[in-house]
């Protein structure tokens, strides 16, 4: 056994000589957030979407927590689209999780944002993805520069009505 001192990115990046600046997003950003309610209905069906909020394609950090009624049966992928007003194209559709479960009460918020980890194959938001914008977990090559939806599309149709809620916090550069 050794006795060790490691530093993290933001700490190694201060101690360099020169300094290198971090990204703001990691070491001073400012926290935002959108909290968004939707109504499901019994009987929506498998592939329904609930459209709940946008995040800046430079978005980092993002804590993403589901919250939801009693709604029997019902499970949703939670993902990145376009936004509706670019077109709305699924960009990525288990983005943050893969087939969660809206079948239960969930009243004091289930993170979800590492979910789909185990079973995408390597996009979302793992350990090693903690340091990076949403952009590059996208796979792009560059910034963007564009807004995105979050939107919950049902891998198992509802059988009751319910309230299903979304608060996302993060910060952007």
């Amino acid at each position: 056994m050794a006795v060790v001192t490691v530093k993290s990115t933001q700490i190694t990046n201060r101690d360099a000589t020169p300094r290198t600046i971090n990204n703001p997003s990691f070491t001073a950003g400012s926290l935002k957030m959108f909290v968004a309610t939707a109504e499901a209905a019994n009987g929506d069906s498998i592939a329904s979407k609930y459209i709940m909020g946008q995040i800046p394609s430079n978005a980092a950090g993002e804590i993403v927590k589901l919250y939801c009624d009693a709604i029997t049966s019902g499970a949703a992928d939670i993902g990145i689209y376009r936004t509706t007003v670019d077109g709305g194209a699924v960009v990525d559709v288990d983005f943050y999780a893969s087939a969660q479960s809206i079948a239960s009460a969930i009243t004091t918020g289930t993170e979800v944002q590492h979910e789909a980890d185990a079973t995408d194959s390597g996009a979302g938001f793992g350990l090693a993805d903690l340091e990076k914008p949403l952009w590059q977990r996208l796979g792009l090559s560059a910034d963007p520069g564009v807004m995105y939806d979050i939107v919950l599309t049902l891998t198992a149709a509802t059988t009751a009505a319910g309230t299903i809620g979304l608060r996302v916090l993060y910060t952007d550069g």
